[in-house]
């Protein structure tokens, strides 16, 4: 045998013996894709349980700023002072005082009435860092406190279209976590 085809030979052997490691070490692998929190920029609070009961008391509601809003429901024309609903999430801690990231997007606010009547309310669609949606926990209207029919408490949220989820008799707030 020569020394040229010992060459090839040997040659063969390693090329054959790398391929077969290539084969059981499996398709050539990529880098990882970016974490939802490298994704992000920054890690963010710690998300609250779920569900989460925001507290509804008079305690809680006199530490918050009052504001107000005007606007129609039903023809008639409402002049109404109370909470941003978004700055009691934040200061009950139901919704994160940074912007909302991540898993947090996948939260939402069920508002239940007195006569079990509830509407859903997405927390991204009221964190003011993703959208310019005004939502008012009212407890006041003309200048008076809200009757039975109303109050004590109502959401009052003027850029809706239509006024179906300003939920009268506000009974909980609750953030829960979809599934």
């Amino acid at each position: 045998m020569t020394n040229t085809t010992l060459t090839m030979r040997v040659a063969a052997l390693l090329l054959a013996a790398g391929l077969s490691a290539c084969a059981a070490a499996g398709p050539p692998r990529q880098a990882a894709a970016p974490s939802h929190a490298e994704h992000a920029g920054r890690a963010s609070e710690p998300m609250s349980p779920s569900p989460f009961v925001v507290p509804l008391d008079e305690a809680t509601l006199a530490k918050l700023p009052r504001e107000s809003v005007k606007a129609s429901a039903h023809g008639q024309d409402l002049d109404c002072e109370g909470v941003a609903l978004a700055g009691l999430l934040r200061a009950t801690g139901a919704m994160p005082a940074d912007p909302l990231r991540g898993p947090q997007l996948a939260r939402y606010l069920l508002v239940t009435a007195r006569d079990d009547y509830r509407a859903v309310y997405s927390l991204a669609e009221l964190d003011p860092s993703l959208s310019d949606r005004r939502v008012l926990l009212v407890d006041r209207c003309s200048g008076k406190p809200l009757d039975a029919d109303d109050g004590p408490l109502r959401l009052v949220a003027p850029s809706d279209a239509r006024p179906a989820r300003w939920v009268r008799q506000v009974k909980s707030l609750t953030v829960v976590t979809a599934p």
